[in-house]
């Protein structure tokens, strides 16, 4: 942005700035230069709380910094702006399910599929051209807050708008056509728009990127390893006279192409022992070939890719953070430096300072969460400093690195001592403790019914016995929930999760029994009651077991290492979302891709039998994707497509899909699939196991050193994980950075102030080395500095005598 936009004639409307809390009231009098004055302090003002959001959401604080574009800015990121393209983002991309060929069938089984609903022309493309426009003036908006200039150096921006214009340029050739196409490019490019948003998305991206040459080189190995092993296997298993003996090279090593394959899907276990076994009944020496493949592919070079991205991973998350938490310290530092421009601040000041009046304007002003900002509020009135220096005011909002301590209330205190012992019997552990076994002793029960009752029909199963069983347990599972309210009050009572999980399913379950008794009546002998209301007996009893088995899951807060398993795994799915939206991205453009290639491939072979139909004039064999009845996994739309991925990515028989889809359509076909395996099952799962590991291991060594208190939850994030061992940035790293901000221009005498003070700090210490350790040559060079000046000064008077004679 050029420099002349930061000018206060660009201040929006006075009500724009008002409803957004970006305009300071003012007395109607004064002079014009106190208006000036006032209006400059108003726009740094502005500019502090805009950074201070910044540094809370860790964003970059290259963007515009005049006062039209900070109101744009929070409005912007603001909740509902934000919901909107969420939502936008989660619509275009659900689009798939209900475009044609749609998803709304209750099977895919291409044998029992009716044909589905597909929404005419116009429908889907006028909700498309919705998205658009919304993408559009995100692209707009992004592009102006950041100036031209940051733009051009913005790869991904660029790659917004390309794909914006991609997908308009085929959005109106599907109009053309109406809507006949059968090849739609912008569907393809659908997941861009989600992995643009996410910044923890593309520094993944990114690397990912940065591990691909040692990748590689695994990769080559890998495909040494494979075409070698083939060209034995072709002269090992070659064609005979004798047909009997000749099973292994027909079935599995015919040609080059069929061997590459039966050996690659070795690779993965797929096919083994299968792939061994008509060579091995031959001869038991056979089974050393492919004990070795397995052993050098498998066991060595597929887990040596596992160790190299995860020694490339090693870091990852903590130069995500690192850099997180130099963007924090950063916009800190700027609402810093904006602040000791107010016209308020004192001249006869040595340092830049701010003033804490301008402080707590700002904190009222800016959105962050109640408690980190009362927190700050309380360690400003404790300061006794009117003035905050750099320092200072950068320990103040350390606040928004500590952990979120959640104090749970007090319990309520009785007077009766009756009452207090009952609070201590039911509110000490061993309370929750016996409730535990109780759960445990319902969870036997229901096993031994089920065990019981499992081969009979249901006219003969003893539902007496079963809904007695519940009747009781349900009941000492309400009372236990009462006690328990009675201990420790509701609202301290519901501040647990742990109990509102219990609270919750004990409702529920009493619920269903009071409409199973209105419905029935209560249990007695010979209780068989027919079919009544919207479920019978039966399912409404499942119902119940099941939320009962479901229940038993209470037992996780009270073992620690299970506690503490748990724990970790549920915050490192939240922290983890990055990757699982890379698997989405990429899961969605190999479905599209799936359907624009495979798409009516597969075709049913008639009402006959699949395992009595004939093939190539031939029984179909066991293990086909016929024989297997493997029909609903197909491409013939967008849910099956993403199902039938799903069952490659597991390997379990995946050579299944490669031969049908290779009968079906072409050869071909199996690039696609090989395609699929490498980026799903070796590069993500493989990625996604080393972060796993690395997480989980620093995340388990954090927990274990952490005391456990009773009344106190600490509720950490990624960022606070590796909190402890974070570099903090350098003064002088900061400032260079804010002296690189396009739109942001501190006073020259600020920026020359603080590099002469750093620059003179690290002179002076060098001149008084210098001094004390060559005194002596400095008195004789002063000695002959003044000699000389004296003879030049008498060789001049003596020139200018001669001169005037």
């Amino acid at each position: 942005m050029e420099a002349g936009a930061e000018v206060e004639p660009l201040l929006p409307p006075r009500r724009w700035r008002v409803g957004r809390g970006l305009w300071r009231e003012r007395d109607g009098a004064g002079s014009a230069g106190e208006d000036g004055a006032g209006a400059d302090n108003d726009l740094h003002i502005n500019q502090a709380i805009v950074f201070i959001e910044d540094a809370i959401q860790y964003r970059s604080i290259n963007h515009r910094v005049d006062s039209k574009s900070l109101w744009l800015y929070r409005w912007y990121y603001s909740r509902t702006c934000q919901w909107i393209l969420n939502l936008t983002i989660t619509v275009i991309l659900a689009l798939a399910f209900i475009e044609e060929p749609s998803s709304l069938t209750v099977t895919s089984d291409v044998r029992y599929r009716l044909p589905s609903w597909n929404p005419p022309c116009g429908l889907t493309e006028s909700m498309e051209l919705l998205c658009f426009l919304v993408f559009m003036v995100d692209v707009s908006v992004k592009t102006y807050l950041i100036g031209w200039k940051e733009f051009w150096k913005n790869k991904w921006l660029m790659a917004y708008i390309l794909t914006l214009i991609v997908s308009l340029a085929d959005w109106i050739v599907s109009l053309s056509f109406f809507c006949k196409e059968s090849v739609r490019i912008r569907r393809i490019l659908r997941p861009f728009f989600l992995l643009q948003n996410s910044s923890m998305m593309k520094k993944t991206l990114k690397s990912i990127n940065s591990t691909l040459p040692e990748m590689m080189s695994v990769f080559l190995l890998l495909a040494v390893h494979l075409a070698l092993f083939t060209m034995f296997a072709m002269l090992l298993f070659v064609r005979t006279k004798d047909n009997q003996q000749d099973k292994e090279w027909v079935v599995y090593f015919r040609n080059l192409p069929d061997s590459l394959t039966s050996l690659l899907v070795l690779l993965t276990t797929a096919n083994n022992p299968d792939v061994m076994m008509p060579a091995y009944s031959k001869n038991r020496a056979y089974s050393i070939f492919f004990i070795l493949f397995t052993v050098l592919g498998n066991l060595f070079l597929m887990n040596l890719l596992t160790a190299i991205i995860y020694n490339q991973f090693r870091g990852y998350l903590l130069k995500s953070v690192q850099s997180s938490l130099f963007r924090r310290r950063l916009g800190i530092r700027a609402a810093f430096e904006v602040l000791s421009s107010l016209k308020e601040t004192p001249a006869s000041a040595q340092q830049s300072c701010v003033s804490g009046g301008a402080l707590l304007q700002v904190l009222q002003k800016a959105e962050m969460d109640s408690h980190c900002k009362q927190a700050i509020m309380r360690s400003l009135k404790m300061c006794s400093c009117d003035q905050l220096s750099a320092a200072q005011f950068q320990k103040l909002f350390e606040e928004l690195d500590k952990d979120a301590i959640k104090q749970h209330p007090p319990s309520p205190e009785y007077q009766s001592h009756f009452m207090q012992k009952m609070q201590f019997a039911f509110g000490h552990p061993y309370f929750g403790y016996l409730g535990n076994v109780i759960a445990l002793a319902n969870i036997i029960s229901i096993c031994v019914v089920l065990v019981m009752d499992a081969d009979k029909q249901p006219s003969e199963r003893d539902d007496f016995f079963l809904g007695a069983i519940n009747c009781f347990f349900i009941l000492y599972y309400l009372l236990e929930m009462l006690l328990k309210i009675l201990a420790m009050g509701l609202k301290r009572y519901l501040s647990y999760p742990s109990n509102r999980f219990d609270g919750l399913l004990t409702v529920i379950l009493l619920i269903l029994e009071i409409a199973t008794f209105a419905v029935y009546g209560f249990p007695h002998p010979g209780w068989r009651p027919e079919f009544m209301g919207l479920l019978s007996l039966w399912d409404m009893v499942r119902l119940v077991n099941m939320l009962i088995v479901f229940r038993f899951l209470r037992i996780i807060p009270n073992m620690k290492f299970m506690s503490l398993v748990v724990t970790t795994l549920l915050d490192l799915v939240k922290n983890l979302r990055a990757f699982a939206g890379i698997l989405l991205v990429v899961f969605y453009a190999f479905a599209i891709t799936g359907i624009m290639l495979f798409k009516g491939a597969v075709v049913s072979l008639g009402d006959t039998s699949a395992a009595n139909s004939t093939h190539d004039n031939g029984t179909l064999q066991c293990g086909t994707y016929e024989q297997l009845e493997y029909w609903p996994n197909n491409f013939d739309d967008f849910a099956a497509a993403l199902v039938t991925l799903w069952d490659v990515m597991v390997v379990n028989n995946w050579q299944v899909f490669l031969d049908a889809f290779s009968r079906y359509s072409s050869p071909w076909s199996k690039i696609y699939f090989v395609a699929w395996w490498l980026i799903s099952s070796v590069i993500w799962v493989n990625l996604f196991v080393a972060l796993l590991l690395e997480n989980f291991i620093h995340k388990w060594d954090r927990r274990c050193q952490r005391e456990s208190l009773s009344d106190i939850e600490y509720q950490r994030t990624v960022e606070l994980m590796f909190r402890d061992v974070l570099e903090e940035p350098t003064e002088e790293e900061l400032m260079e950075k804010l002296h690189q901000h396009p739109h942001l221009h501190l006073s020259q005498g600020d920026g020359a102030a603080f590099f002469g003070r750093q620059a003179w700090q690290g002179l002076c210490p060098a001149i008084h080395e210098w001094i004390r350790q060559d005194q002596n040559k400095i008195l004789n060079l002063l000695v002959v500095r003044a000699v000389s000046l004296l003879l030049l000064q008498y060789d001049t008077s003596i020139s200018y005598q001669i001169f005037r004679s």
